[in-house]
């Protein structure tokens, strides 16, 4: 059974997000810019630090970014009442019991928020995310489908990565080496994708499309790091949302379009059909059906979309998503009634 947030939970979630939104735009150091790259516009902090010229990336250009630019000077005013609004926000989705991320998983991911990580186009993927559409959706998330992962996944186009012509603020493996984190080794020397924590076990990786054959490691310079490719992942993080993590006064990251996750998760749940990640793929299918069923009623002309999108895709996806959808009858239903 659905179950949603009440009217005054969802409005304090929706002004938290807006709120995030424009502290992005509110330490602007020079002069907004827009520049052209690959037939897309992208808007960059254009300023000096002595001699050198320096074009920060704020985000790819939108009606919505615009109007925030044009307030920036006045959002800049106005951020110590901001961050005290910010807060009392937060107070009030505790008490309305929206899952809150606990302090580790809070540290990191905000970490990376300070650096850059997602305003340069990385995607937070996986049951982090999941647990994020409560906030987008209005749902309630239960126990079973949210519980929590030691994992931390991030995602990137490796074209968009290049493009920017930016780079994180911080080195992350600095970031991670303050947070106790430390590199694990590859098969390629020099290369980098994952970050264990020595006291914990939680585990970051950078993840990556793979537009080829194989799944190699490629690098995303605009985030310093290597990452491992993936076949399907492109499907999973085109066009992503901003959504609000809820830990301490908030951090604004991006994470995949919910239709466009629970399609993904039918994908993957195939892809883990041996015996060690069979655990894996329950949740993946788990996670699936609880979100198709939230859109079917929801958001029918946006999972409908995504669904035929995977579709056309070919016969490898089609085989995968039937293999999946063999095992859950009322949500292969409910996707055939989209048609």
């Amino acid at each position: 059974m659905i179950t949603h947030h009440s009217h005054i939970g969802m409005a304090a979630w929706s002004d938290l997000l807006r709120l995030l939104k424009d502290a992005r735009v509110s330490d602007l150091r020079g002069t907004p810019k827009m520049r052209e790259v690959r037939g897309r516009s992208y808007w960059y902090d254009h300023y000096r630090v002595g001699t050198d010229v320096v074009d920060r990336y704020i985000g790819e250009d939108s009606e919505e970014l615009r109007e925030r630019l044009a307030r920036a000077r006045d959002l800049a005013d106005e951020r110590k009442a901001s961050e005290r609004e910010r807060a009392r926000l937060m107070r009030i989705l505790r008490a309305e019991g929206y899952l809150m991320s606990d302090a580790g998983t809070g540290q990191v991911v905000s970490a990376m928020e300070r650096a850059g990580v997602f305003r340069l186009g990385g995607t937070l993927v996986g049951t982090q995310a999941f647990r994020l559409y409560e906030g987008d959706l209005g749902v309630r998330i239960g126990f079973g489908q949210s519980a929590m992962t030691d994992d931390i996944d991030i995602a990137s186009f490796e074209r968009l990565s290049l493009a920017l012509g930016d780079r994180v603020e911080e080195e992350l493996g600095e970031v991670f080496s303050a947070l106790k984190f430390a590199p694990l080794p590859s098969m390629e020397k020099n290369r980098v994708w994952r970050w264990q924590q020595t006291d914990k076990s939680t585990l970051v990786e950078f993840l990556t499309p793979s537009f080829e054959e194989g799944e190699p490691l490629r690098d995303l310079p605009a985030l310093g790091v290597s990452a491992q490719s993936l076949h399907h992942l492109n499907y999973l993080i085109v066009e992503p949302i901003q959504v609000a993590l809820l830990y301490r006064s908030g951090a604004l990251v991006q994470i995949p379009r919910p239709e466009r996750f629970a399609i993904h998760k039918l994908i993957i749940a195939d892809r883990r059909r041996t015996d060690p990640d069979q655990l894996k793929a329950r949740k993946d299918r788990a996670q699936a059906e609880f979100l198709i069923e939230v859109l079917s009623e929801e958001r029918p002309e946006d999972l409908a979309e995504a669904y035929e999108d995977a579709m056309e895709k070919g016969p490898q996806w089609r085989a995968r998503l039937e293999a999946s959808l063999s095992r859950m009858s009322e949500t292969r239903a409910r996707l055939d009634a989209l048609r």
